[in-house]
């Protein structure tokens, strides 16, 4: 069982799939690991880390794709159309592929995939259940995401966050407002908290209000139900365009009383809902802060665009669409336990066996025997079901519960 890895060649991408301290388990389950050359540095950890912890480096990219019977990547080909279409021509028929794909918003890469016999998991379909807490690299990198904004808001707001009383006088504190109280938003409250910030957050789930809460901020009430706001997998989903106008209208309002808003509401494989319109912006105050990021899928702000900076009348929006990427060394941490817990749990006895019966395998395998097998995505790309489908056939042994995450 030999597992690869590879130097990130998406623009300005500077995560890694592996550090060093995970080589051991890895090891320890029958593993030997390759390391392209230079793969960690940019993340802050050097060719001798992974040799000290037992890696063996190769010299290019096209090496590891060949010698690897496993490989992991941050962005595999479908999230690095341009740069990673090159490693199509590398995989070998039933190596494993491990990464972030994005299945669902890059359809035609699949069939690319699924044409050289691979069989590809696509980590943003970890399913939200307890058991997979460990192996959610959404969350993970979320939670950088949402840490991020903040600093990047701070950065650039013409305000201190916090209240500050000196013989100057008394500056009063920033008013931050995030909308959506996910993974990403939860830590951008608690991040703006930190820093002496007031704030105020809303999500559509009712329940989102008391963690909300429990992080010290306010939780906007707008009297609109919004039942079946998240669908079974714990991820939020379409409302409809009459709900989002009010919902619209309501955002305007509360933007108008603050100096920053964070809006990280998305939808996988959807264009991301409009919540604050121009106009709603333009209430804010010359010098205000908004961090879009949904900006990758339409954005969550009307003026954003995706990684760019835009100035109206006074008031900047941000667009960005990976900050994990700026934080890479921890970001990189994460990202690595995440993969490593998935690959253990498919091991057994030194050797990998892909247990359809798992929730955690089946819910993420997206293309095998030269197919794509993910009845959600054959769906999608206009394709029969298969039947029994791997993703969704019946699980035994212990029941799984939904995950909080």
């Amino acid at each position: 069982m030999i597992v690869g890895v590879v130097r990130e060649n998406f623009p300005g991408e500077k995560r890694v799939a592996l550090v060093p301290a995970s080589i051991p388990p890895l090891t320890k389950a029958g593993a030997t690991v390759l390391i392209e050359q230079g793969a960690g540095i940019a993340a802050g950890f050097p060719d001798q880390f992974y040799l000290d912890k037992g890696a063996q480096l190769v010299g290019s990219r096209q090496e590891a794709f060949e010698k690897a019977d496993i490989l992991f990547q941050v962005r595999g080909y479908g999230a690095n159309p341009e740069a990673g279409k090159a490693d199509l021509d590398w995989m070998k028929p039933n190596q494993v592929v491990v990464g972030m794909w994005d299945p669902l918003g890059n359809l035609s890469a699949l069939s690319e995939v699924a044409d050289r016999q691979v069989n590809m998991f696509a980590l943003e379909m970890i399913p939200r259940i307890t058991r997979a807490q460990s192996m959610d690299v959404l969350s993970s990198q979320a939670t950088i995401a949402g840490y991020r904004a903040v600093l990047l808001a701070a950065v650039h707001l013409p305000k201190m966050y916090p209240m500050l009383m000196t013989a100057a006088g008394t500056l009063s504190p920033a008013k931050v407002f995030v909308i959506g109280a996910g993974v990403a938003g939860l830590q951008a409250i608690a991040t703006a908290k930190r820093l002496g910030a007031v704030v105020t957050a809303y999500d559509v789930r009712p329940e989102a209000a008391e963690q909300i809460e429990s992080l010290g901020a306010k939780a906007a009430q707008f009297q609109l139900a919004a039942e079946g706001a998240q669908d079974k997998g714990g991820y939020a989903k379409d409302l409809g365009e009459e709900f989002y106008q009010k919902q619209r209208e309501f955002m305007g309002e509360i933007c108008a009383d603050n100096d920053v808003v964070i809006t990280t509401a998305a939808i996988p494989g959807r264009k991301s809902p409009l919540l604050v319109t121009t106009e709603g912006i333009k209430r804010m105050a010359p010098g205000s802060i908004a961090i879009d990021l949904a900006a990758e899928r339409g954005g969550n702000i009307e003026p954003s665009q995706a990684n760019q900076q835009i100035d109206l009348e006074g008031i900047t929006i941000f667009g960005p669409t990976n900050l994990p990427s700026e934080i890479p060394n921890h970001a990189s941490q994460m990202f690595s336990n995440n993969i490593t817990k998935f690959l253990l749990n498919m091991v057994q006895d030194n050797q990998l066996h892909l247990n359809m019966d798992d929730a955690i395998v089946s819910g993420t395998i997206a293309t095998q025997g030269g197919e794509v097998v993910n009845n959600r995505l054959r769906e999608m790309l206009g394709l029969e079901p298969i039947s029994p489908s791997p993703a969704t056939e019946p699980q035994t042994g212990k029941k799984e519960t939904p995950s909080d995450s």
